[in-house]
């Protein structure tokens, strides 16, 4: 739609109401504000959104492995030397790792806690980047023998640090004549990690493969392989080849199966908060509907004087077309800048305002991590401004098209 500048001086003298019109120009000012508002909301929240999937879904991938093959029989997985051979073979994996995990009781100085207990080769320790990259007190090569790895939270909680010794409590006990006698024993820390996820740095404790075979009594076998493929986000294909590799020994479970709870819980928030926020935008869109109405009413006189002078009733539609989309386009800027600025900032934002107010407003305990991520997807920002001016062009059709149909005299026989 082509614009006349005759057409543009008044659909803008018309914004800038005189005193009398001074209530219309607060709603239409009160319109921009709420779209700008519903803008830069909506940006923010499904940035946070997005930060807390790429977050959660990086650490559970980064600790974890992309699919985990169990023995189909249920137990332990005896003789998987030539199994985990088989599997690093195959096209697309990286690395296979032996794991044994079980649960375990900590002591230290006559204070338990429950953990959990995963036991993995040193070598694959030492190169998983996760780990080995947010080791915050000893060494990632400290890790073997009867050295062990705990969360910096658990450290924390037990006043624990690299040299000191925790008692692992294992749940199967030694059976005696006198009854069944707790098995325990004594590791020391070899290394601290910080991973920035609450769960695993206050309950998850490292051992090397073979003290956790011991440990938890499994022999030469252990409780699972897991499979590090190089695309976690196309996981399918991978676990078609796999599972064919492992038929008659192994089950498979991918990360989505895994997790397939807590990432349904979290993409249905993100959708109903996009739906919820989303009305903001829409309530805004209303209000410009009334502003525009309104001013026409109040400019029934102008309209009148115009048609009679040659306006043409496209020209007096496209006048308060133009008046009422500057509204949506001004607030969908400003939304977009704000909205952008504060999900980049979103971390200094966050400390500055807990500095300024004492209070914890992102508790890591309740979730799961220790900063506050923000990832923009920039096809949603796009997504978001073309829903914003869209629903604000949608506005201005129908005051628009009244001021056009306005017969100019009976606009001037009623003045």
């Amino acid at each position: 739609m082509i614009f006349s500048a005759f057409e543009r001086m008044v659909a803008m003298r018309y914004l800038r109401a005189r005193r009398q019109e001074g209530f219309i120009s607060v709603i239409a000012g009160f319109s921009l504000l709420g779209i700008a508002l519903g803008v830069a909301t909506l940006i923010i929240v499904m940035s946070v959104m997005n930060g807390f999937r790429a977050e959660l879904l990086g650490r559970v991938l980064g600790l974890n492995g992309h699919l985990n093959v169990y023995n189909v029989r249920g137990g332990p997985l005896p003789d998987y030397d030539p199994l985990t051979q088989k599997l690093r073979s195959l096209p697309g994996v990286i690395n296979v790792t032996p794991t044994v995990e079980g649960q375990a009781l900590v002591s230290v100085r006559g204070v338990a806690s429950g953990a959990v207990v995963r036991g993995v080769p040193p070598e694959d320790f030492r190169v998983r980047p996760t780990l080995a990259r947010n080791i915050v007190r000893g060494t990632v090569d400290a890790f073997g023998e009867d050295n062990i790895a705990i969360g910096a939270r658990m450290a924390q909680r037990l006043g624990l640090s690299v040299g000191d010794q925790l008692t692992l409590i294992a749940p199967q006990g030694n059976v005696t004549a006198f009854g069944t006698v707790p098995r325990m024993r004594a590791f020391t820390i070899g290394a601290v990690f910080d991973v920035g996820m609450f769960e695993y740095d206050n309950s998850f404790i490292f051992l090397p493969l073979p003290e956790a075979q011991t440990f938890f009594r499994t022999g030469e076998a252990v409780t699972s392989l897991e499979v590090f493929v190089s695309d976690p986000t196309q996981i399918r294909a991978a676990r078609d080849a796999i599972q064919a590799a492992v038929a008659g020994i192994g089950r498979v479970v991918d990360w989505q199966q895994s997790n397939a709870s807590f990432f349904t819980a979290l993409q249905v928030e993100r959708n109903v908060m996009f739906l919820i926020l989303s009305l903001i935008i829409m309530v805004a869109a209303f209000n410009i509907i009334s502003s525009l109405i309104m001013l026409v009413k109040d400019k029934g006189r102008d309209i009148a004087i115009l048609r009679t002078m040659g306006a043409t009733r496209g020209m007096i539609m496209r006048i308060f077309f133009l008046s009422g989309a500057s509204v949506g386009v001004t607030g969908t800027i400003l939304g977009l800048i704000l909205g952008v600025s504060f999900a980049l900032n979103i971390e200094t934002i966050r400390q500055a305002i807990q500095g300024l107010t004492g209070t914890n407003l992102f508790n890591a305990e309740i979730y799961f991590l220790s900063q506050l991520p923000a990832k923009i997807d920039w096809s949603e920002v796009i997504q978001v401004a073309v829903m914003a001016l869209g629903l604000s062009f949608a506005a201005t059709i129908y005051p628009s098209w009244r001021a056009a149909r306005l017969d100019p005299v009976e606009a001037l026989r009623y003045e």
